[in-house]
């Protein structure tokens, strides 16, 4: 028997190339990087620190140290004051139901201005917008003038109510749904729902399905700040609520300036930054799963509106798109008719006769109500949203170009995360806080600024950064970071990438960056009603004066001041609008 040769041995499988990881630059090489950035970011931060932080801690820490020792038993006497927990009340019950409505009534409006396509689209878009940049005296004036004794719907008894002020939230913030929830709603890849409806689902299941889960993110994230913007809301609360219902930040005013009462607002004034603060949280990490989902689909999917469709046995039939645009047509004329109504009452001369005689009063100081006459209070205006744009654009875009950065650390990112918590806070802490820090602190050398004329551009350009962060932000993180590593690889210093590959995005995300910081300076009433000098009032601040003057004459220059002031906002806006972006999808 012969004997079996044994087998050969099997190969030994190659091994697999180890992975390669990125080359780092040495630090040496890095350090110039470091330092630019490092520099970026303290721009901004000595800005917030020296002008938001430093204010509104002094008032907060006055109203528990007022002796110069720690003394919390103001905490336990404002709250055992049943007017603090009714105002508390109210502010939750408005902020809530103001949220309910605008997330009903915007998903309509948000599926029929992203997700069909009609001739100007865009300009509708921009009619949404605008009451959302209003000033909030306008909304309020318009408001009363709509609703008030006189007014086209004065019969209904609604002004100076609960449900007038919910309405005026919904007005303010229908567009914050209609934009964030559209952006993402734009780019939804539509074969998830089309293959339910091919499996038999009916429309309204595979919406329920489908479509509505997709939305989650975008939808929680619009709830979210639409909660925060009703919950901080003044100027629309001062002028239709009044006291019956005030609402925290009312009351921080009230208490600051009626009844001096610095330990009070101080522990509203920390209440408020609770609920900011939570309201933030929940916004930050919807924000990011939604910016994540941006990223799976970069084309927008619309398609012709489809109003009506055809019948299988003839004829025509409702079609999918009639119900949405039905909506969103009936909130558009609610959105008109308070600004219709505005002018409609401006042309009510105090004579009873209808002409332009509260428009030619524009030019005078009213009964001597005024120390300047309106236009010269609307040149004011102009000059200060000038001044704080520019500066809201310097700090808004350091935050932006850092923020945009993904670094590889865990510490790196979890301090970027901080930082964009850290320069949210403005855009929710009270502006009447800010207003009145500012006042306390701002008066003393070396920042002894109570004379000067850039006080008011200050506090306008802190509530106007945040802004200007959520509007170039989603640009700048729209850019492959393949692109920097490319550039960088080739040899191009870190200047050089900044400029030539964030550069031309930074540009495109910048027009609309400064239609809102202009738009928001130039309503600006909060912090202005504090800090504009006399002889110097803005446009806000003199209408809110004529209003809180008896007389037919100052009433009629009110609503025709207010007419002009949402004049000049809507212009910037629309052409700020004509800059958009497609990747400015925040707001």
């Amino acid at each position: 028997m012969a004997a079996t040769a044994p087998a050969p041995p099997a190969p030994r499988p190659t091994p697999a190339p180890a992975r390669q990881r990125p080359a780092r630059r040495p630090l040496a090489g890095r350090a110039p990087s470091l330092l630019g950035w490092g520099l970026t970011a303290a721009v901004p931060l000595v800005f917030l620190g020296v002008f938001f932080a430093y204010p509104v801690g002094t008032l907060v820490a006055r109203g528990f140290f007022p002796d110069g020792a720690a003394d919390l038993s103001g905490f336990a006497e404002v709250f055992a004051r049943p007017r603090t927990w009714r105002v508390i009340g109210i502010t939750l019950a408005q902020a809530a139901a103001g949220t309910a409505v605008s997330v009903l009534l915007g998903l309509p409006g948000a599926y029929l201005l992203y997700r069909c396509s009609f001739p100007d689209r865009g300009l509708v878009r921009a009619a949404v917008t605008v009451p959302f940049v209003l000033p909030t005296v306008v909304v309020g004036v318009a408001f009363r003038s709509l609703l008030g004794a006189g007014g086209p719907l004065g019969f209904l008894g609604l002004d100076g109510t609960f449900a007038a002020v919910v309405a005026a939230l919904v007005f303010f913030n229908y567009a914050v749904v209609v934009r964030t929830v559209g952006g993402m709603w734009a780019r939804l890849d539509p074969r998830a729902e089309e293959a339910a409806r091919a499996l038999g689902a009916s429309p309204a299941r595979a919406f329920a399905t489908v479509t509505l889960p997709a939305l989650a993110p975008a939808i929680a994230s619009a709830a979210s700040v639409v909660f925060l913007f009703c919950a901080t809301a003044f100027g629309v609360v001062l002028i239709l609520g009044g006291p019956g219902y005030g609402t925290v930040e009312t009351e921080i005013w009230v208490q600051t300036t009626q009844f001096l009462d610095l330990r009070a607002a101080a522990v509203l004034s920390v209440v408020q930054l609770a609920v900011v603060a939570a309201a933030l949280a929940v916004a930050g990490r919807t924000r990011a799963r939604q910016e994540r989902a941006l990223r799976l689909r970069d084309t927008p999917a619309d398609h012709p509106l489809r109003l009506l469709a055809p019948r299988a046995g003839g004829g025509r039939r409702p079609g999918p798109d009639l119900l949405p645009a039905a909506v969103t047509a009936v909130v558009l004329a609610l959105l008109a008719a308070p600004l219709l109504g505005l002018v409609v009452r401006s042309l009510h001369q105090p004579d009873g006769g209808w002409g332009l005689a509260n428009y030619r009063a524009l030019g005078s100081t009213g009964t001597g109500a005024l120390t300047v006459t309106v236009w010269e209070a609307a040149a004011n205006s102009l000059r200060v949203a000038v001044d704080a744009t520019v500066l809201a654009i310097v700090v808004g875009v350091a935050v932006a170009l850092v923020l945009s950065r993904r670094p590889r650390a865990r510490a790196a990112r979890r301090a970027a995360g901080a930082l964009d918590a850290v320069f949210m806070l403005p855009l929710g802490v009270s502006a009447v806080t800010v207003g009145f820090g500012f006042l306390i602190t701002l008066d003393r050398p070396p920042l002894d600024l109570r004379s000067s004329l850039v006080l008011v551009p200050l506090a306008q350009a802190v509530v106007a950064v945040p802004m200007v962060v959520r509007t170039v932000l989603p640009v700048l993180r729209a850019i492959d970071p393949r692109l920097r590593e490319a550039a960088a690889t080739l040899g191009a210093a870190p200047g050089r990438v900044l400029a030539t590959v964030d550069g031309p995005f930074l540009v495109r995300g910048l027009g609309l960056a400064v239609g809102f910081a202009f738009a928001v300076s130039l309503g600006e009433f909060g912090a202005t009603a504090f800090l504009a000098r006399p002889d110097r009032p803005t446009l806000p601040v003199v209408v809110f004066r004529l209003l809180g003057r008896p007389g037919a004459e100052n009433y009629g220059m009110a609503l025709a001041g207010a007419v002009v002031l949402a004049v000049l906002t809507a212009v910037v806006m629309a052409l700020a609008e004509r800059l958009r972006t497609p990747e400015a999808t925040g707001w």
